[in-house]
């Protein structure tokens, strides 16, 4: 056996197996949910081709759009809240801002720890009509008749759901943010703190520009996780009440496994693949547009 042989050999004995996996795991679902988006099947039986039916069925289906909308607005609420929070918080452990930093980071990064079903039961009891919201907003209002109606809101009902999320998933940012920040020099921040710039100016000025790409990675892991966004919705609220908190991502699952419409709910899949992707070039294009490196 020749060298050049073992050495192919050596190669595939290492890439192959992941390829396999790859293909497997990733590549055929793709394909296979592809092709089930141009039929209608329930999982057993013969698919019936509807060409291109599930698709146009999809753009005039309100609860589509009432997911889109709940989508858009989580991904504003990740981008805009968790990804400028994040960072602020880990500028604040950083520069030392707060006492006992360890335990102060130590409990902000507590809740992406915890499970996610557990934390929607959580906040279920919290936000339920004899929970500790209502309890303190009888409290301060001084109704003792108070209920709270956010959730019987169409347009509403996706608040709470927004800000448990904006709570949960802040810590993960504010990590990424702080292994980043112990790569610059300190003494760069001292130098302008010689030259008299504040905190504030620090952020804005030196922080914020040189942590560029990093809020561009982060943006894209938001992106994607706001479009996927499944276990705490599904645990919290289930999409309802009458679709109000109903995202992509638990219509598709509630259609396919609860309905068996698969294809239907396979087309749902690959529009959610599509958002995503489309997300990520605008994204991209934003960055080039501010010459982020």
């Amino acid at each position: 056996m020749t060298y050049r042989l073992t050495k192919k050999i050596s190669y595939l004995s290492f890439v192959l197996p992941a390829f396999i996996i790859f293909i497997s795991v990733i590549i055929f679902p793709l394909g296979f949910s592809i092709v089930l988006g141009f039929t209608q099947w329930k999982g057993y039986g013969e698919m019936e081709f509807v060409g291109l039916g599930n698709y146009i069925r999809m753009f005039s289906d309100p609860v589509f759009f009432i997911g889109l909308r709940n989508n858009i607005m989580i991904v504003l609420v990740s981008v805009f809240g968790q990804i400028p929070l994040g960072l602020l918080l880990a500028f604040m452990l950083y520069r030392k801002m707060v006492a006992r930093s360890n335990l102060f980071e130590a409990l902000i990064f507590l809740p992406i720890t915890i499970s996610s079903v557990i934390i929607a039961q959580l906040w279920n009891r919290i936000f339920s009509p004899v929970g500790i919201f209502t309890a303190l907003m009888r409290t301060l209002t001084g109704n003792r008749d108070y209920i709270m109606t956010i959730v019987e809101d169409q347009n509403l009902a996706i608040l709470p759901i927004m800000f448990v999320l904006l709570w949960q998933h802040t810590s993960l940012f504010m990590v990424i943010f702080l292994a980043n920040l112990q790569r610059i020099p300190n003494s760069l921040l001292e130098s302008a703190r010689l030259e008299g710039a504040g905190e504030g100016g620090i952020f804005l000025r030196i922080i914020v520009p040189m942590m560029g790409y990093v809020i561009f990675i982060n943006a894209v892991l938001a992106i994607s996780g706001s479009f996927k966004s499944f276990d705490l919705i599904y645990s919290m609220t289930g999409g309802g009440p009458a679709h109000y908190t109903e995202v992509i991502a638990v219509y598709m699952y509630n259609t396919t496994f609860v309905h068996q419409n698969y294809g239907y709910g396979s087309s749902l899949s690959i529009i959610i693949i599509v958002f995503i992707i489309l997300s990520m070039l605008l994204t991209r294009a934003v960055s080039k547009a501010f010459k982020v490196e």
